[in-house]
């Protein structure tokens, strides 16, 4: 029976949306631009909420069923072009002994902050089969799921951002106690990058073998470094990383905010994507790193709050700052903010997908974002 068009239309349309957003990440000529939010899984969402009110954060993450539900929550509310694992990038610090908790309002608190050099010395060398197979299993659960209609993105944080957030024994606005270990302390900073930096490396290779499809590094609060402590301290441990992840086959992104004055050094570090934030333009980050390495971002997560006529002004600027040129990813430039309505995240998928395939945008505005 020969099939109607609307059905090879729907066919065409799933085989472009598995393959969008790798082949952006290879620099190949997509269909239309692709696109996925950070964060895009989680607490924005009211079908996340309603769990969120019966589970704390680390049940939830420890929990494969629930943890791949709110995976797929986006997914199957947005036309997206990747979905990425409801995880976070401080579990791997329990099995190399670092306990951590989540407070409300507050953030991620580490219970044994990282103060000596015995404590750097003690630390466990995690076996990810054993320490995060919840994880691989939230991979394995949702690839099954989504195989052949769009991508998996796993990830793990950054061995600075590791090592910061294990140090300070949280978020920090200065790094003082990190920088301080840097500076003062050269082989225990360099027993500690590497402690992370195989960390990373296994677990990233863990979650490629279970099923992720491509993998991104978040360094969020290497910003705070200068560009010649970057390619000191930071880029020797990141960019083996990277190495050592090419054997895989799979794309990786790295990504990190206020970053602009690290990026031809971040660029160095040897991934396929480069995320930036929107504290830079697009085009011009995209000169600094280099043609032969892909782009993702860079829309002010904020924007998702103003009306419709601005998301969509600011999400064109983007696009046509780029041009069309293969290799961008559309992305904010952090995670999306909690307070973003739904509508929004809707509508500004569908308006990148029809804007850099058609030079046209629909024009309804959603409901939510008058």
């Amino acid at each position: 029976m020969r099939q109607s068009n609307k059905a090879v239309s729907t066919k065409s349309e799933a085989m472009n949306r598995n393959e969008r957003f790798l082949k952006a990440c290879r620099l190949e000529k997509t269909d239309c631009t692709p696109v996925w939010f950070m964060r895009q899984a989680g607490r924005y969402m009211k079908a996340y909420r309603d769990i969120r009110e019966k589970y704390g954060l680390i049940e939830m993450f420890k929990n494969p069923g629930l943890a791949a539900e709110i995976t797929l929550q986006p997914v199957n509310a947005f036309s997206l072009d990747a979905a990425i694992i409801f995880s976070d990038i401080l579990l791997p610090l329990e099995g190399m002994g670092i306990g951590f908790e989540f407070l409300e309002g507050s953030g991620p608190v580490i219970r044994n902050p990282l103060r000596s050099k015995g404590a750097i010395q003690s630390l466990r060398r995690i076996d990810p089969n054993e320490d995060l197979g919840f994880v691989l299993k939230i991979i394995r659960d949702v690839r099954a799921e989504i195989d052949g209609k769009i991508p998996l993105i796993g990830f793990a944080g950054a061995p600075f951002t590791l090592a910061s957030y294990a140090i300070e024994g949280g978020p920090s606005s200065s790094h003082n106690r990190t920088k301080e270990l840097m500076h003062g302390d050269r082989a225990s900073w360099d027993l500690l990058m590497d402690a992370f930096r195989r960390t990373v490396s296994a677990y990233l290779k863990a979650q490629i073998h279970a099923g992720a499809q491509a993998v991104q590094i978040f360094d969020s609060w290497v910003g705070c470094l200068s560009p010649s402590d970057y390619r000191d301290y930071v880029l020797p441990h990141t960019g083996r990383i990277f190495e050592e992840l090419q054997a895989e086959g799979v794309p990786s992104l790295h990504f990190g905010t206020t970053t602009a004055g690290l990026l031809p050094l971040m660029a160095e570090a040897g991934s396929s994507v480069i995320g930036v934030d929107w504290r830079i333009s697009i085009d011009s980050a995209w000169r600094t790193v280099g043609r032969r390495i892909g782009i993702q971002g860079n829309l002010d997560p904020a924007t998702l709050l103003a009306p419709w006529d601005i998301i969509r002004r600011k999400a064109r600027e983007v696009l046509d700052a780029v041009q069309g040129r293969p290799g961008h990813i559309f992305n904010l430039g952090h995670g999306v903010l909690p307070s973003t309505p739904e509508d929004s995240v809707r509508a500004l998928a569908d308006f990148v997908h029809e804007y850099s395939a058609h030079g046209a945008a629909p024009n309804q505005k959603p409901q939510s974002a008058e």
